[in-house]
């Protein structure tokens, strides 16, 4: 079985769409042993991937200049304004199509070409061409932007462009995933398809990384600390299990004595959180690190890691890092919204608590903190192998 990835973003560090594709690859190559697995690989920087550890049989590595030069600006400024026609993103897609023109699809028994970063390049650069009836295309994230769960852009008639011509994509290609069910089925009523789509959740595995380097980790200097490391976006509310955290080392001596709370962060909101938390001791707000030292910080330092759902009300998206928290065998704290991909997937998991309610935090953050109990079992079937190749042989066959 001949196999082919096109793919957006390897990176290290940087970004979870990187680590989510190292990942794929490496359990790609678990449940598919004996296939051959080659990979297009689309970017636009020229840095030190380390691709040589990732197990498949070859990487053809293609470094896209995304610089707009000047001409096309001005003709996209007449073309938007008179035509709505997006000639610069149009322009941009064509760089990476004439890449994907160049490869034989005719020698693979499967195709996937998968999303990366807001702007799907890749998926896009497929429009009109040959090889998108025989690819799978896979979902990331919603798209275009204003579908996006957390952000503030408003619909207008550039966002409907984008959206026409992804429905086109859709249409002609072969299956479509995404790695949320509820992701899943918005955007098969967002496209108005009549194909079904199918969820292909994150997969991680040690195998695709090299973490050796961990000279930035810092030791923890209590008996247990609680950590997040990410970014404050799309409606992540930390403020609020900052708060309950707060008033859990104001209540009780052995919190305050015993737990320290690390927030590795950035994006907005991080001047305002270093604000809140300036008369506790026991939180500390810290520059974000390298995948490496980031995960051997969590893995060897941390007791309690948390994951931050998109939110406020809703969040349609599986977030990156999920897998990796769940694969520590440490325990994990959630704060979601009302309706979340993680409250479908575990329904009844003691850690998990409603990020806009102070007291359900509360009271879920003094549970994990006094329980021994993992409650992995759940999310360790998710995330597992079995799972996984269940999933791609439906979605392939």
């Amino acid at each position: 079985m001949r196999i082919l990835i096109i793919t957006q973003d390897l990176r290290v560090t940087g970004t979870s769409q990187g680590i989510i594709e190292r990942s794929f690859l490496s359990k790609l190559r678990k449940v598919y042993p004996e296939a051959i697995i080659d990979v297009l690989y689309l970017c636009a920087h020229n840095q030190d991937d380390n691709l040589e550890i990732l197990p498949v049989n070859s990487i053809l590595k293609k470094v896209i200049d995304t610089t707009i030069p000047f001409h096309v600006k001005w003709v996209n400024r007449v073309s938007r304004r008179l035509f709505n026609i997006l000639y610069a993103e149009n322009y941009l897609h064509k760089l990476f199509a004439n890449e994907i023109k160049k490869i034989d699809y005719t020698l693979y028994d499967h195709i996937m070409v998968r999303s990366a970063g807001l702007e799907h390049e890749t998926l896009l650069a497929m429009h009109n061409l040959p090889i998108l009836k025989h690819t799978v295309v896979n979902f990331h994230d919603p798209y275009p932007y204003a579908w996006y769960k957390g952000l503030s852009t408003k619909i207008n008639k550039d966002e409907l462009q984008r959206l026409q011509k992804m429905i086109q994509i859709v249409n002609d290609a072969k299956a479509c995933c995404a790695s949320a069910y509820y992701m899943a089925k918005d955007l098969q009523y967002l496209y108005a398809s009549d194909k079904y789509f199918y969820t292909l959740p994150h997969k991680f595995t040690f195998d695709g990384f090299d973490l050796s380097d961990n000279f930035n980790v810092r030791k923890k200097e209590r008996k247990i600390q609680i950590s997040y490391h990410g970014a404050l976006m799309f409606g992540r509310n930390v403020f609020i299990l900052v708060e309950a955290f707060k008033q859990l080392v104001n209540e009780h001596d052995w919190i305050k004595s015993d737990v320290e709370f690390v927030l590795r962060v950035k994006g907005d909101g991080v001047n305002k959180l270093k604000e809140v938390v300036k008369d506790c001791d026991n939180i500390l707000v810290l520059d974000t690190l390298n995948f490496s030292n980031s995960s051997n910080e969590q893995i060897y330092e941390s007791d309690i890691n948390i994951i931050l759902e998109n939110g406020p009300h809703y969040c349609n998206i599986l977030g990156g890092k999920v897998p990796f928290l769940f694969a520590l065998d440490k325990k994990v704290f959630i704060s979601s919204p009302e309706r979340s991909e993680l409250r479908r997937y575990l329904p009844n998991y003691p850690y998990l608590c409603d990020m806009n309610d102070l007291a359900d935090t509360k009271s879920k953050l003094y549970e994990v903190l006094t329980s021994e109990e993992l409650h992995n079992s759940e999310a360790k079937e998710i995330f597992s192998d079995a799972s996984f190749k269940s999933a791609l042989d439906n979605i392939l066959n």
